[in-house]
């Protein structure tokens, strides 16, 4: 386990990056988050705040009929998020110190991706009313990969619903990633192309990630590519 001190001299110094006391991971289905945000969180010693997709009644049904249990896939998402984050303010954590792997604004890019115009106004009605008022990340790492990486880690993990995924789906979603991500600006911001890099079994691919880490300042957009010569 890599630990983090907390004395480490990123934090010791005020003229020195900081350590983000709540960091989200994100990225297209097959990139790597959940795994790379659990091992983050050992890292780091801290919290870890998951997205439950296996909660989820419908996701497989989804992948079998998108048109049909869009709505519904999504709304179930939605309540989800907005229950774990009224949990959090009931545990009194409006300092976080957590990894997630997921960013409450994922829920609507998601949603602008599966539903019809008419759908989609009831999401965002929905939405609305529900009057989610998330914590904002110090620091987000936003895991990027091409759609043929993304298909072959898919179709190696080996879940069962998941190879239904066309790759046409993931195309649009991995575009639908990259435009939000080119206008984001509410927290600090680290683009990682990890498609030739394996941040859980190669540990100095992943050292060399949480070094980089630590040399982040606050507000900025940073990317993090360690073997440019080979992607």
């Amino acid at each position: 386990m890599t630990e983090i001190a907390a004395n480490h001299p990123a934090s010791s110094n005020a003229g020195n990056p900081e350590i983000p006391r709540y960091i989200a991971v994100e990225g297209p289905i097959g990139v790597g988050k959940t795994s790379l945000a659990k091992r983050l969180a050992d890292s780091f010693n801290y919290e870890i705040l998951l997205e439950r997709s296996e909660d989820n009644p419908f996701l497989d049904r989804f992948y079998h009929n998108p048109k049909q249990l869009a709505l519904a896939t999504q709304l179930f998402f939605l309540f989800q998020r907005a229950q774990q984050i009224q949990q959090l303010r009931q545990d009194d954590m409006f300092e976080p110190i957590r990894v997630a792997d997921f960013l409450m604004d994922k829920d609507r890019l998601f949603a602008q991706q599966n539903l019809d115009a008419d759908e989609f106004k009831l999401y965002e009605n929905v939405y609305e009313h529900l009057t989610i008022n998330a914590p904002t990340p110090d620091l987000v790492i936003y895991l990027q990969a091409p759609v043929e990486v993304l298909m072959q880690r898919i179709q190696n993990r080996g879940i069962a619903s998941e190879q239904l995924i066309k790759e046409s789906y993931l195309a649009n979603l991995i575009s639908a990633y990259t435009q939000f991500f080119h206008y984001y600006d509410r927290s600090t911001l680290l683009v990682v192309n990890c498609s030739e890099v394996d941040f859980i079994h190669n540990e100095a691919d992943y050292q060399l990630l949480v070094n980089h880490i630590l040399t982040i300042r606050k507000g900025s957009r940073n990317y993090f590519n360690p073997r440019p010569g080979l992607i």
